[in-house]
């Protein structure tokens, strides 16, 4: 079984549902984490229970899990009285980073202290991050608004993205590029990354990065499936580059 865990208002993650029905997949939202049945050990994490959907599943059972939620957000918590939401929500997020961190099997991504999918980083560190593994960067510029920075963002028409998947890369860019996006992903410990460049060219400027891509795309969303299959299956990952030369 693979879980998604995600907002039960996440379209995208419904989408998936549907798209890997014939796959048993079940997504996991803040009303399951309230809902009795969980029994967690922490040094024997698949005698654990949980509830997923409603229901209770053993942890022995769950083959692979998708991340789509950075923490547990207090909009999630309807069923849960107003007063207690902001503390429930904190309490929902480091049994989530725990249970993930237990967790053996394949996750997409792993939780870090900050941000359960991944690592929490802002644009500045991801373009610190690129400098250091050799990718060419272009400047963070950020402008002040009464008080509020935004980030200045580089053209859409601009963009290239590659997305990298385990050891496969998806993305109209260069070879360069791909090894790139991955140089970044292992050093951020990440098997699921998005990599915004400035042109499809090898020499492009690195422009931002982001631990939750697009997965409305077809070719990602079946990487990821292949991912999960593969790490199941005991099979060597293979480096599966879509990237044009």
């Amino acid at each position: 079984m693979i879980v998604i865990i995600a907002s039960r208002h996440d379209a995208v993650a419904s989408a998936l549902l549907q798209r890997w029905k014939s796959h048993n997949v079940r997504l996991l939202t803040a009303e399951d984490l309230s809902t009795t049945g969980w029994r967690y050990f922490p040094h024997d994490v698949y005698s654990s229970t949980a509830v997923i959907g409603g229901q209770e599943v053993a942890a022995q059972e769950i083959s692979g899990v998708l991340t789509r939620l950075s923490g547990v957000p207090q909009q999630e918590l309807g069923h849960i009285i107003a007063a207690d939401r902001a503390y429930v929500a904190v309490e929902m997020t480091a049994f989530l980073l725990a249970w993930l961190t237990s967790f053996s099997g394949p996750v997409l991504n792993r939780p870090t202290p900050t941000c359960l999918s991944g690592p929490g980083w802002r644009r500045e560190q991801w373009t610190y991050a690129a400098a250091r593994v050799g990718i060419p960067i272009s400047p963070v510029e950020r402008r002040e608004y009464f008080g509020r920075h935004q980030a200045v963002k580089e053209s859409a028409a601009n963009i290239v993205t590659i997305t990298v998947v385990g050891k496969r890369c998806i993305g109209e860019g260069h070879t360069t590029l791909a090894q790139q996006a991955q140089r970044l992903a292992a050093t951020a410990g990440t098997n699921l990354l998005s990599v915004d460049f400035s042109s499809s060219k090898p020499g492009a400027l690195f422009v931002s990065a982001n631990p939750f891509p697009n997965l409305a795309d077809d070719e990602v969303a079946h990487a990821i499936l292949k991912y999960f299959q593969e790490e199941r299956d005991y099979a060597t990952p293979v480096c599966s580059q879509h990237a044009l030369a």
